[in-house]
């Protein structure tokens, strides 16, 4: 059964390729019919003592290397999270991509995709997990760039690949690296490499194990678009927006964290040592800045996809900061809770594009809580979930544990993360007051209307899920990597309690105030709408110079190198070869004898000499 569970959406998206690329009807149910089979075996899985025996795949001399599934607590829980939210995008796809042209095409990339991250979660090694994650890149690409005749969407494709693999050129050193201290590259024999490492090595043990481990790292700021390799995901609202809530829910940049966590778990060191890692202090400080800065910028974006996608970027910055701060618990029980209410608010999103024709800037909406009722409410619940709702909301109870966390590990990263939260609730409550409340701003918006069943039931069931996801016996019976000690027995509780309380009651006020009635909106603060002109830089100067620079140097080396001396030079010698036999296989008789001739004479000198 759990090789069914990881080889499953391949199968789909092979049939789909191979036999089925002329109906998409079909090829849509066969996605939609793995997937459903895919989490309900992860349920059934769940609280199972489960062993998978390992297939040999490759062995080179003494190293030995198998094709293993790990099922433990921390993979089973994500199967369910990765499974469940796909299965809800995928019934939402059917609906919201039912006229498109390229429809059997979307659910094959979708099929290859749910493997890709399969294949991360179960992976027992570090080569699996490595293969994996760049089929995620690829699947990635294929699907942000869905609508590839359109340049945006074409140039998001390229621009999420190749940042991403600039993060993964460090992850396959970080690889290496932990290879070569621990002996192993698998997760479960990682721990014991470590320690006779430390024993053999204790005056370099600490930074080689920082470098090795901050290498692993640029692998999860490309998937998990943590700064400066956060600005592929912001791009990537160009693919369809069900992917947008798959990649930004429960997969593609999950994996960041979920990887991390992995390790974490895997070299098996006590708190204070991992604490004290300078790795771990560069994670955590990476995690807090992308979280910040990530907020201010959604507080400047008009398109409602783009709000959402910078959220993304923040929320993803606390649980890297978690990680960070040795409080990886904390981290992946906010990875399971935001993954429910963000992939909500997504397909909230997503219905209010499609109703609105596909308009995205919410300051032409407006109104829209008449129009589509079952939306609006259930948009209500995720800004809920994510403003983080005290003891009514998924949101809150994982929230409330990462910044536990920073209060008790560092300060300035506690004040970081508040400020945050109330960011969060500002720019959330902006974009609902301006997209469901007032009057309708554009014929598109006036015409709206609720969409259909299959839009609004996954919507319904992911708003369950926003409220009663944190909560204990729910999110236990999904197998979430819950922090073992229970909420509100956390150092300074009372005091994060009432941070966490006020950020959202000022975050409310603010918001309503200042967009509550409005037309257009009242501040401006061109720095976070352009993205701190980071995207501009990069542009303007890292891309064109750099580019021009690489592209002369390889210039030079295809012309003037393999052009002129590999190439061309062996081109020349051969011509002049073909030459001079040519000229001896003329058809002239008195050559012929000369060569008869002076081939006796050496045939004669060798033979004799």
């Amino acid at each position: 059964m759990p090789w069914i569970l990881l080889f499953l959406p391949l199968i789909a998206a092979a049939a789909n390729q191979l036999y089925l690329k002329r109906n998409a009807f079909i090829a849509s149910v066969v996605s939609v019919a793995s997937v459903a089979v895919t989490f309900a075996i992860s349920l059934f899985l769940l609280g199972k003592e489960t062993a998978v025996e390992p297939l040999p795949w490759l062995t080179v001399g003494g190293f030995e290397l198998e094709i293993g599934i790990t099922l433990d607590k921390l993979s089973k829980g994500m199967m369910v999270v990765v499974t469940g939210i796909g299965l809800l995008v995928h019934i939402f796809s059917l609906a919201y991509m039912a006229d498109d042209s390229a429809k059997a095409r979307y659910f094959t990339c979708l099929s290859l995709f749910m493997f890709s991250m399969t294949g991360i979660v179960l992976a027992s090694n570090f080569i699996m997990t490595f293969m994996f994650w760049e089929l995620v890149g690829l699947s990635s690409y294929l699907l942000i760039g869905h609508w590839y005749q359109k340049d945006s969407a074409a140039d998001a494709a390229k621009k999420a690949f190749i940042v991403n693999r600039i993060g993964d050129f460090g992850f396959m050193i970080g690889i290496l690296m932990l290879w070569r201290i621990t002996g192993s590259l698998s997760f479960d024999g990682m721990a014991e490499g470590i320690k006779i490492f430390q024993a053999a090595n204790p005056a370099i043990f600490a930074a080689t194990l920082s470098a090795a481990l901050l290498c692993v790292f640029c692998g999860a700021m490309g998937k998990s678009a943590q700064m400066p390799l956060h600005v592929w995901l912001p791009d990537a609202m160009e693919g369809p927006t069900p992917v947008s809530a798959l990649i930004h829910a429960a997969t593609m940049v999950a994996a960041g964290v979920y990887m991390l966590f992995r390790v974490q778990l895997s070299l098996d060191l006590p708190q204070e040592i991992l604490a004290g890692l300078l790795s771990s202090e560069i994670i955590a400080w990476v995690g807090g800045i992308t979280a910040l800065c990530a907020a201010l910028m959604a507080t400047q974006q008009s398109d409602i996809k783009k709000i959402l996608a910078y959220s993304t970027l923040s929320q993803l910055g606390y649980m890297v900061m978690a990680v960070g701060l040795v409080a990886g618990e904390a981290g992946m029980f906010h990875l399971f809770t935001h993954a429910w209410f963000k992939a909500l608010l997504f397909l909230g999103s997503g219905a209010i594009i499609y109703a609105c024709h596909h308009e995205q800037d919410i300051w032409k909406m407006g109104g829209l809580l008449k129009k589509m009722p079952i939306t609006g409410f259930t948009f209500l619940i995720g800004t809920a979930a994510l403003i983080a709702v005290p003891y009514v909301t998924a949101g809150f109870w994982s929230k409330e544990e990462i910044l536990a966390a920073a209060y008790s590990g560092n300060k300035t990263l506690f004040g970081i993360a508040v400020f945050v939260a109330f960011l969060t609730t500002f720019y959330m409550t902006r974009a609902f007051v301006v997209t469901f409340l007032g009057k309708t701003r554009s014929e598109n918006a006036d015409h709206a209307h609720e969409v259909g069943p299959l839009m609004f039931v996954p919507l319904l069931v992911l708003a369950v899920l926003a409220i009663v996801a944190g909560f204990p016996a729910v999110s236990n019976a999904l197998g979430a990597f819950r922090p073992i000690h229970e909420h509100g027995h956390a150092e300074g509780h009372s005091l994060i309690l009432g941070a966490s309380i006020g950020s959202l009651v000022l975050g409310l006020i603010a918001g309503f105030a200042l967009y509550n009635g409005k037309d257009k909106d009242p501040v401006s603060i061109p720095l976070f709408r352009d993205r701190f002109k980071i995207d501009a830089f990069y542009d303007n100067v890292l891309v064109k110079y750099f580019q021009d620079a690489f592209a002369a140097i390889v210039h030079f080396f295809d012309e003037f190198l393999i052009n002129g001396l590999i190439v061309g030079g062996s081109t020349r010698i051969a011509e002049g070869f073909g030459g001079l036999f040519r000229r001896v296989q003329g058809g002239n008789l008195q050559g012929y004898a000369f060569a008869f001739g002076l081939g006796v004479i050496l045939v004669i000198y060798f033979t004799a000499f």
